[in-house]
């Protein structure tokens, strides 16, 4: 599929299993952001949405505005992090790599890359919008 020129029907209707819609206060920056620090590729980037591929996966990006309709944005704070206790995992991504470029894009390192004992060494980076990304590989 083309993510540059698909007509929005016919990307809606491709969709299966889980998806994954992050809800953004500035969709250009937080694609860049992504591509920057995790590799990810954002296509159809406009002030309002993005398609995002991690790998094989694909997942969105809204600005607030489009959510005007949907009773969800109610739920939202005005200011400050709203990602709380979302984990966004990446077990594709280097976490040592991604921490080295994570400050510059304006994420926090909550915790640098460290081996745990669930055989990943992973690290928590925070989000302008308070997401929790996590980039790990196996030991």
């Amino acid at each position: 599929m083309d993510y540059e020129t698909v007509t929005p029907g016919d990307f809606g209707a491709s969709l299966r299993g889980l998806g994954l819609n992050l809800l953004v206060r500035d969709v250009r920056a937080s694609g860049a952001m992504l591509a920057s620090v995790f590799g990810m590729t954002a296509h159809r980037v406009s002030a309002d949405f993005a398609i995002v591929r991690y790998g094989a996966a694909v997942f969105q990006l809204h600005a607030d505005g489009t959510y005007s309709a949907n009773p969800y944005l109610s739920y939202l704070p005005e200011a400050g992090p709203r990602g709380a206790g979302a984990e966004l995992r990446l077990y594709d991504s280097d976490p040592d790599a991604a921490a080295a470029l994570a400050e510059a894009q304006g994420m926090h390192i909550l915790q640098p890359p460290t081996d745990k004992p669930h055989g990943l060494r992973e690290c928590y980076l925070i989000c302008p919008d308070g997401y929790a990304w996590v980039p790990s590989r196996v030991l």
